[in-house]
């Protein structure tokens, strides 16, 4: 059989790729730090731990060599030579990476949203031949542009794949954006305040469409960077009327024409300008066709957040959610903004 190396595995993108391999033929090791004994996965998964900064434990885990190699947590140039030194071992690789890496063409990216008039103004949709932030150590943006950087520039010597993946979004996730919409109706919050009318259009990755691309990838070995998103990239709008359909939810929007106000009218889709990905070269590729729709997809994250904020503060489910959003849940604000 084909083999398989997924690192990462145990995380959100990681077990539906690894479920995406297996039922396509391949011999997977599920690799992540602890093993991921608890994933669920066929008898058939081999898995292993590692400590993805330890380039001697990760040549020892590729041993003589595999067919593939399905990084899903690299994050900088440090881990692309990693790989890239592994090349003769490895038949090719698909590496994931960020939609944050791109930039409008007069020097605005995901880093300069919080400036004056800093937010970029990308065509709709955006190509892969759109500009990207230089590399560098400094942001979660640059150092995913020097992760392509370093990876590219190998060529044909390993062939590699990276996805650009957009808002991701599945059960499993550090930072879960739909969780605005369900913990409020988990709470009978009956009104919500959306900022910039509810239109904001942030590119949803539901983690199906990211392993599908995956799967595809392998199936057809070369050097490329392709958008990973899904095939529709709804409002903030539509993604509430859309989780609450899901949990039977009657609620009524109330917009903002401009920027939140304080915490306000902000959700993790709060974004003044839109970020929508151009599909097509996916399609020309690879073959890639629409796996799952976002509304579809809904269901098994709306009941896998509902089962973990159960019972708990939100804060100790979701830390990183917290950490970058910390007034998510500020209701005190919102009522008092609208009884004013």
């Amino acid at each position: 059989m084909r083999k398989a190396v997924v690192i990462g595995a145990a995380g959100q993108i990681g077990r539906p790729v690894v479920d995406a391999l297996a039922r396509d033929g391949w011999a997977v090791t599920a690799v992540s730090r602890g093993g991921g004994r608890d994933a669920g996965w066929d008898e058939g998964v081999r898995t292993a731990r590692l400590d993805r900064a330890d380039g001697d434990a990760l040549a020892a885990l590729v041993g003589d060599g595999c067919e593939l190699l399905v990084d899903v947590v690299a994050y900088d140039a440090g881990h692309a030579r990693q790989l890239t030194s592994l090349a003769e071992r490895i038949g090719s690789a698909v590496v994931i990476s960020s939609v944050a890496v791109y930039e409008d063409g007069a020097g605005r990216g995901f880093d300069t949203q919080g400036e004056p008039d800093g937010f970029p103004v990308y065509p709709v949709p955006v190509p892969e031949t759109q500009p990207t932030v230089a590399p560098g150590d400094d942001t979660y943006s640059t150092r995913k542009a020097a992760l392509e950087a370093e990876l590219l520039a190998a060529g044909d010597a390993f062939p590699v794949t990276v996805l650009r993946a957009g808002a991701v979004h599945g059960p499993y996730s550090p930072l879960p954006r739909e969780l605005y919409f369900v913990k409020r109706n988990l709470d009978g919050r009956k009104r919500r305040v959306l900022a910039y009318r509810g239109e904001s259009r942030f590119h949803p990755s539901s983690t199906r469409t990211i392993a599908e691309l995956v799967r595809l990838a392998a199936a057809r070995p070369g050097s490329r960077v392709l958008n990973a998103c899904d095939a529709e990239a709804p409002t903030a709008s539509e993604i509430g009327a859309a989780v609450d359909a899901v949990m039977g939810a009657e609620t009524r929007t109330v917009c903002l024409d401009g920027p939140p106000e304080g915490s306000v009218g902000r959700t993790p889709w709060s974004v003044p300008l839109p970020v929508v990905c151009d599909m097509s070269a996916a399609r020309r590729e690879l073959g890639y066709r629409p796996v799952v729709s976002y509304a579809d997809s809904l269901p098994e994250t709306v009941e896998w957040l509902a089962g973990r904020v159960r019972g708990r503060d939100w804060r100790e489910a979701f830390p990183l959610l917290a950490r970058v959003y910390p007034d998510l849940f500020d209701y005190a604000a919102e009522d008092a903004w609208c009884a004013a």
